[in-house]
């Protein structure tokens, strides 16, 4: 009976210890994880929305609307400024007529463009099913910017959809949206540069007309694109489609390496 009260009390005493050790392990974990992100850290998670039409489907396809974003979360007033752009950029793309609509919400905005489907096929039952996606991305991240990717594709009839990306830059202290004279410390210099980078890769001799092969920059001039991307590898300049050229001639890139594009920047 003694050796039974023993074996009791020292099972009794390997549990508590158990139990005490588990809870200190855990308190152990919660405040490493606190400690080590930074205060004012903005972190990004994936928000998808979707909605789909039921009348005019061809086989399997359907009139949708697929949205993915990274929303912001972190300090208010800069998550607040990222998803509000977020949410103005993919209005400006899911609309069709003249202008965008006045959606509040992604809900709003997804319910619109089924809407304006669903209105148009009253008279044009045949109208083939349309398509809208936006997906966008953080493609770049430091402690300085926040370099947002938003590719899109909208097919609302016609020969063929349109496919396009967007950057999006921001401070990341303030979530404002960085301008090309934010970004860099000569604009003009630097569009000199990229001049002579564009013109090399796409074989366009020096001193004749930019459009020579057939592009078209506005007043026959060069400008930067309207997008830019930060990559790991350097600078990402990007033309959409239609941009400085015909639809066929596709989008047009060049890459500058950070070992040369370093000495333009004002931050990175």
């Amino acid at each position: 009976m003694k050796q039974i009260t023993i074996i009791a009390l020292a099972l009794l005493l390997f549990t508590a210890c158990k139990k005490e050790t588990e809870k200190t392990e855990e308190t152990n974990i919660t405040v490493l994880d606190s400690a080590s992100a930074p205060k004012d850290a903005i972190a990004f998670a994936p928000k998808k929305y979707s909605k789909e039409s039921k009348l005019g489907c061809r086989d399997t396809l359907c009139t949708y609307v697929r949205i993915t974003v990274p929303e912001a979360s972190g300090i208010q007033v800069v998550s607040d400024s990222i998803n509000n752009k977020l949410f103005h950029v993919a209005r400006s793309i899911v609309y069709f007529g003249e202008k965008p609509t006045k959606a509040k919400s992604y809900q709003e905005l997804m319910d619109s463009f089924i809407a304006s489907y669903e209105e148009l096929r009253k008279d044009f039952s045949e109208s083939f099913p349309w398509e809208s996606k936006v997906k966008a991305t953080v493609d770049y991240q430091s402690d300085s910017i926040i370099n947002i990717k938003v590719n899109s594709y909208m097919f609302t009839g016609g020969a063929h959809g349109y496919e396009g990306n967007r950057s999006l830059i921001f401070n990341a202290k303030t979530g404002r949206s960085l301008t090309y004279d934010n970004i860099f410390k000569d604009k003009k210099a630097f569009t000199a540069f990229a001049e002579k980078k564009f013109r090399a890769k796409y074989k366009i001799p020096a001193g004749k007309s930019i459009n020579i092969t057939g592009l078209m920059f506005e007043n026959d001039k060069f400008i930067l694109p309207q997008n830019i991307f930060f990559t790991k590898e350097g600078l990402q300049l990007f033309y959409n489609p239609y941009e400085v050229g015909s639809f066929a001639d596709g989008a047009k890139e060049i890459l500058i390496p950070y070992s040369e594009a370093d000495a333009f920047l004002k931050i990175k």
